[in-house]
């Protein structure tokens, strides 16, 4: 089964439709992934001007506001959009209604940042993704996300005849096609290494909730990095990846 326009219309509507009762779906005990959230976010310690894709209801922005000069959050969903306003109202966030493949702006960002969104990214889309980002990084520049790692996939009801097209299902009963395609970091990491990237993919083995920055007592922290330069415009331009892939909880981003 393809990803076709009809199935990323119905993602982009299964995410209007939960915005109001995402944070609870989501995350369960908002307070706790707050505090969590914050203490990810100074891990990777964005700085500059941001970019978050896909910020949903504002709670990575919020965290994000508290350490980067400015924030340029945009998201698909009006209706998480207008939540994320609510909840913050620093004066260095901005925030857009707008569709990332769609989206232009003259603006060149220090650092780009989006959680549980890569793994919305259909394959075909997969490179068209990463040429996006390239474009919109400052010279030096940063791309940060969290994301679900592959070893969830089980949680997940796909579709006959296809391996990325998942069935959803609303509190009220109505259900919706959406992408998933959980994240391995090594192959991430093949995928990217030739090009330009230096990729840093840190995750706590045994949890799956993206909101959670530490393993479980007993668990092990491990990584994976490759890096790779090349010239680009006839300077050097080296950007860098960092994903926490995490696997705590059976909750769907």
């Amino acid at each position: 089964m393809r990803v076709t326009d009809e199935v990323l219309a119905s993602q982009a509507d299964y995410y209007r439709r939960r915005a109001g009762e995402y944070d609870v779906t989501a995350y369960g005990d908002v307070v706790a992934a707050r505090a969590r959230i914050a203490r990810l976010v100074a891990e990777m310690d964005p700085s500059g001007t941001v970019l978050e894709i896909a910020c949903g209801t504002g709670l990575w922005t919020e965290a994000l506001a508290g350490l980067a000069e400015s924030v340029t959050a945009i998201d698909v969903a009006p209706e998480a959009v207008a939540i994320a306003r609510d909840r913050v109202r620093s004066n260095n966030v901005r925030f857009e209604v707008a569709d990332v493949f769609s989206w232009a702006t003259a603006a060149r960002f220090d650092v780009i940042f989006f959680s549980a969104w890569l793994s919305h990214v259909p394959v075909s889309r997969f490179e068209q993704f990463w040429r996006l980002l390239r474009g919109l990084l400052a010279a030096g520049g940063r791309v940060l996300f969290v994301d679900e790692h592959v070893e969830g996939r089980d949680k997940e009801t796909y579709l006959p005849g296809g391996d990325e097209i998942v069935e959803r299902q609303l509190r009220d009963g109505s259900r919706y096609r959406i992408v998933k395609n959980f994240v391995d970091p090594e192959r991430l990491v093949r995928r990217l290494r030739g090009d330009a990237v230096r990729c840093m993919c840190p995750w706590p083995r045994g949890c799956r909730d993206p909101s959670h920055g530490q393993p479980r007592k007993g668990v092990r922290r491990r990584h994976c990095t490759a890096r790779t330069r090349r010239q680009r415009r006839r300077r050097a331009l080296q950007s860098s990846t960092s994903g926490l892939l995490n696997r705590c909880s059976d909750n769907e981003p």
